[in-house]
């Protein structure tokens, strides 16, 4: 299988924020928003598959700034890391005001995709041919998110299971929640 270029499936994607994406607060639903990703996502990954692709997961979704009806944004994916069937869609979501030309980064993102056969089972995928530094480094990048995802995964199954109710009702104590009575004295 030959290796495919991160150049080869980039993607971008460019919408208008249009008044029905608007939520109560008068932004961009962060909802829209997720559907514009996924739909980059799917893009970028089924040109570099060659095949029907599937979300698996997502990671740092984080609203950085508010998005006004009125602006175009743009989503631009690439591909950052492959696996045997899997792989990692980086999204940078930007917002521009038309009227001035003002562009503010709003998103990053990475989705994990994973490449599906006509029986709907995992296929293997080209091989990603890194060409420059930056592809490089966010191959880098990605293999020490997904080592990181699998340590914290690991710990925090074990914290749940040693997890004491009783030993660590003093963490609550400066947060904004209350216990009953029944709990503190179970």
């Amino acid at each position: 299988m030959l290796a495919k270029s991160v150049n080869f499936s980039r993607t971008t994607i460019t919408e208008l924020m249009i008044p029905s994406y608007a939520n109560f607060g008068g932004k961009i639903h962060g909802g829209i928003l997720l559907s514009l990703m996924d739909k980059v996502a799917y893009v970028c990954a089924s040109k570099h598959a060659g095949t029907y692709v599937v979300t698996v997961s997502v990671e740092g979704v984080n609203f950085l700034q508010p998005i006004e009806v009125g602006q175009l944004v743009s989503l631009h994916a690439s591909i950052n890391y492959v696996g045997r069937s899997s792989m990692v869609v980086g999204i940078r979501v930007i917002a521009e005001d038309v009227r001035t030309g003002v562009q503010k980064h709003t998103n990053t993102s990475y989705f994990t995709m994973v490449a599906k056969d006509d029986e709907g089972k995992p296929t293997e995928v080209p091989p990603l041919s890194l060409e420059t530094k930056e592809d490089t480094r966010r191959f880098l990048e990605a293999i020490k998110r997904k080592e990181l995802k699998t340590t914290y995964a690991g710990e925090f199954d074990n914290e749940k299971t040693r997890m004491k109710l009783e030993e660590n009702l003093h963490l609550l104590k400066n947060e904004r929640c209350i216990v009953s009575e029944e709990v503190q004295s179970s």
